[in-house]
């Protein structure tokens, strides 16, 4: 058995899906791994949450694809430490911050209902202790 196998988690035993069923979410997981790739580079598009829906649904549809994943230098290790304990880099949890910090700055100044505005807010400080709260991978 390689190194690589022995370190990809067990996917969950369930029934084999209909065909129409995996391709759906081999199509969904490649949406969502398109969308993580633009968050990426595009300020305010998060990346964890699709990256982390892409292997979900990548593990249900398509092994080759979940490998893939699981192995890639970028996208790798957001599910290699979401698996192992929910864990979120500092560097995540502080890019989260900044970006979530000029977000509400820019809803603050620009023309937006105030109760819309402080609603964002909140939901942005209510996101971001959680996310603090997340263990962080052990080095």
């Amino acid at each position: 058995m390689t190194e690589h196998t022995e370190s990809l988690p067990p996917v969950p035993e369930q029934p084999p899906l209909p065909a129409l069923a995996r391709w759906l979410l081999l199509v969904f997981a490649v949406l969502c791994l398109v969308m993580g790739a633009i968050g990426v580079v595009v300020p305010g598009l998060p990346s964890t949450v699709f990256v982390l829906l892409a292997g979900w649904a990548a593990a249900r549809s398509s092994p080759r694809l979940y490998r893939w994943l699981w192995y890639h230098p970028l996208f790798g290790s957001m599910l290699r430490n979401w698996a192992n304990g929910g864990r979120v880099s500092r560097h995540a949890k502080w890019s989260a911050t900044g970006l979530m910090t000029l977000c509400a700055v820019i809803l603050l100044v620009i023309d937006t209902p105030r109760w819309a505005a402080y609603m964002a807010c909140g939901f942005m400080a209510i996101t971001l202790t959680w996310l603090w709260l997340r263990p962080e991978p052990v080095r």
